[in-house]
């Protein structure tokens, strides 16, 4: 038996890449996820997952962001850049729920 390598930042540049390209459609965003899932392991990287939905990158211990400002490793399209309006968070809520 050979065991699988835990890469959560090689799941997190994948998953950064896609929202990146998936720009400011939610309804891209969810069929990207929904792709990715079929091939990426979301409940071995359910955490980075997380972290990426909610906060646009991965997230050390005490809550900041390991991407060293660097673009590629960041994604503006999460919870934490999103309108401070209801229906805003609740529209990135679904697609977390529905997908993640």
């Amino acid at each position: 038996d050979e065991k699988e390598k835990f890469e959560p930042t090689v799941f997190r540049d994948t998953i950064v890449q896609g929202l990146n390209e998936a720009g400011n459609d939610l309804e891209a965003i969810a069929k990207f996820l929904d792709a990715t899932g079929s091939r990426l392991d979301y409940r071995r990287y359910a955490d980075t997952l997380f972290d990426i939905l909610v906060a646009g990158s991965m997230l050390a211990p005490g809550g900041t962001r390991i991407d060293d400002n660097d673009k590629t490793k960041m994604t503006s399209h999460c919870v934490f850049f999103a309108e401070e309006d209801h229906d805003a968070i609740r529209n990135y809520a679904q697609v977390g729920i529905i997908k993640g």
